[in-house]
């Protein structure tokens, strides 16, 4: 199994809803639109956490329609949903639909999520939304804000995946440490890399701040010792120290 066969199982479980023929075109552009993204990383992880195969299939495709969700709404609020002709009518829906059937595939028997897990990694998604709303309104981003921001739309965001995804695992304890220093550093990265604004219009002792915090994130995640993270952090680490340079 791999990340592309999660894609495919969540293909399946959206067959499965028998939708009208609009509505399933409109979720699956969704789901195209959020992958590869982050199911080679909910397969390796899973797979180095010891989970049974059914248990890592449903709670990886539980977790990419979490994902899609958030993706979709994140492409709503920069204006990036260019696969929907109309993407303030049809976002909404396709957003609703993907946060219920992500729930719906969690509390599956086969995902062996105790009720607790499931709350505790939902809490942290819903407070990874919180700081959203700060996003939007920031005019002037300064190191503070930009900490703030990433550490709840990314870190928490993580720390939230990790927590249902490696319950009951070896793993379980390392989910929360985990799953902060990679949103943080991966989320520093993407802002170097696309030359993003919340990180280019900082002044330079700010972005230097960033970019240390950053590397120490990245040194966190190399600590962990995890084979998951290698490919990541492959793709993250030439990044980071090419601004401080």
């Amino acid at each position: 199994m791999s990340g592309g066969a999660l894609f495919q199982e969540s293909l399946r479980v959206l067959r499965g809803l028998e939708l009208p023929e609009e509505s399933e075109r409109d979720v699956l552009a969704a789901l195209e639109a959020a992958q590869p993204g982050p199911l080679p990383l909910f397969y390796e992880a899973g797979a180095e956490a010891g989970l049974e195969r059914d248990v890592l299939t449903a709670r990886g495709v539980g977790l990419f329609f979490s994902f899609s969700a958030g993706n979709l709404a994140d492409d709503l609020i920069d204006g990036d949903c260019v696969y929907f002709q109309e993407p303030h009518r049809v976002g909404p829906c396709v957003q609703f639909l993907l946060q219920n059937l992500a729930f719906a595939t969690l509390v599956e028997p086969r995902a062996k999520l105790p009720p607790l897990a499931l709350e505790e990694g939902a809490r942290l998604l819903a407070r990874a939304a919180g700081p959203q709303a700060l996003e939007v309104r920031t005019r002037e981003w300064t190191e503070p804000v930009f900490r703030r921001v990433a550490e709840g739309i990314a870190g928490k965001q993580w720390a939230g995946y990790l927590r249902i995804l490696w319950t009951g695992t070896w793993l379980e304890e390392r989910a929360a440490q985990v799953g902060l220093a990679l949103g943080v550093a991966a989320h520093i990265a993407e802002d170097i890399r696309s030359k993003d604004a919340r990180f280019t219009s900082m002044p330079s002792a700010d972005r230097l701040a960033v970019v240390a915090w950053g590397r120490r994130a990245t040194e966190s995640l190399r600590a962990q010792d995890l084979r998951c993270l290698d490919a990541a952090l492959r793709r993250i680490e030439p990044i980071i120290p090419e601004v401080e340079s």
